[in-house]
């Protein structure tokens, strides 16, 4: 579905544009290094997890004004076979994150190849439905255990060298991974290829009579999308020792919308703000059970009447500087 963003793009390309956003970035870093020391820091994996996961999602919706609703898919699936790579055929935590994010980037080929062909509705609702294949086979397959999960999933040792099994550290090589999959998306929409991506996604036939492929680089990007949000996955598995049914669910693919809405839509540290927004509301509002889902509708609605451009949309439009 052709989404169009409602950031300032053109600006964001100027030296004067990026050194702002080099600033934000350099606080970033300097706050998520010193929050785990006064916020208990399983909350904060959990929502560094879900932001690279937004920021993957953020980087097919807000770039290419492609739609899926099927990207729990990749989280889900990843956390899977790096959980049972690491509990069952004993692999480093190294390995077995690659393990689950190279199963989201096969996966991701192959339902990119299938739904690229079509556009609007119909790619959502594509990826939807094999999305929910995806879980269905989750839910079946004997490696899974159904409802229960893979469960007690070592941490282990990262190269040898760092036990994992210490919270804090096990932080700063999540707080690592998000970075360095945070930076591989910046310069992919700062890139030649990310030109293109925008181009496509504002005006397709005029990219197409430009000579640009415009299929290839649509599944290019889903490629890398769904391979950063099995990234994403399979450390949340470790993070959290389990790999459950949850996170292939249709509804993490809805959640995942959310956080990139809420925190801005086509801009580069939206769905990272968005994603901690929602974290912490499930987990302040955890008392309320299901009610917590009738909320979080209702910050969705007020979010699209009131403010479309999400929160850091909104400041950047303000201070007239992109975010």
């Amino acid at each position: 579905m052709a989404v169009a963003s409602e950031s300032v793009e053109p600006a964001a390309t100027t030296p004067l544009a990026m050194g702002h956003q080099y600033v934000a970035f350099a606080l970033m870093v300097a706050l998520l290094a010193a929050l785990p020391f006064f916020v208990y820091p399983v909350f904060l994996m959990k929502a560094l997890c879900f932001a690279l996961f937004a920021c993957a999602f953020n980087l097919l919706i807000g770039y290419v004004g492609l739609l899926s609703f099927g990207h729990a898919a990749y989280l889900g699936s990843a956390g899977y076979l790096a959980a049972h790579a690491a509990k069952v055929w004993g692999f480093p935590p190294e390995l077995a994150i690659l393990t689950g994010t190279a199963t989201a980037a096969v996966l991701g080929l192959v339902i990119g190849a299938l739904a690229i062909r079509r556009q609007g509705i119909y790619f959502a609702m594509i990826t939807l439905a094999l999305a929910q294949m995806i879980y269905f086979f989750s839910l079946q397959a004997p490696f899974t255990h159904g409802e229960d999960g893979i469960q007690a999933v070592p941490r282990g040792t990262l190269l040898g060298l760092l036990d994992l099994r210490p919270t804090t550290t096990m932080y700063f090589v999540v707080l690592a991974i998000f970075l360095g999959g945070f930076l591989l998306i910046y310069r992919t929409i700062h890139s030649p290829f990310g030109q293109v991506l925008k181009a496509i996604r504002e005006n397709e036939p005029r990219a197409v009579s430009l000579g640009y492929r415009a299929d290839q680089y649509k599944l290019i990007a889903f490629v890398l999308s769904a391979t950063l949000s099995g990234l994403a996955g399979a450390t949340k598995a470790l993070v959290f020792q389990l790999a459950s049914l949850t996170d292939v669910h249709w509804t993490m693919s809805g959640e995942v919308v959310l956080m990139t809405l809420l925190g801005g839509l086509g801009t580069v540290f939206g769905p990272v703000v968005g994603a901690f927004i929602v974290i912490a509301l499930e987990n302040y509002l955890a008392q309320l059970g299901a009610w917590v889902t009738v909320v979080q509708g209702l910050i969705f609605v007020v979010c699209v009447l009131t403010f479309r451009r999400g929160v850091i949309g909104e400041l950047g439009h303000l201070l007239k500087k992109p975010l």
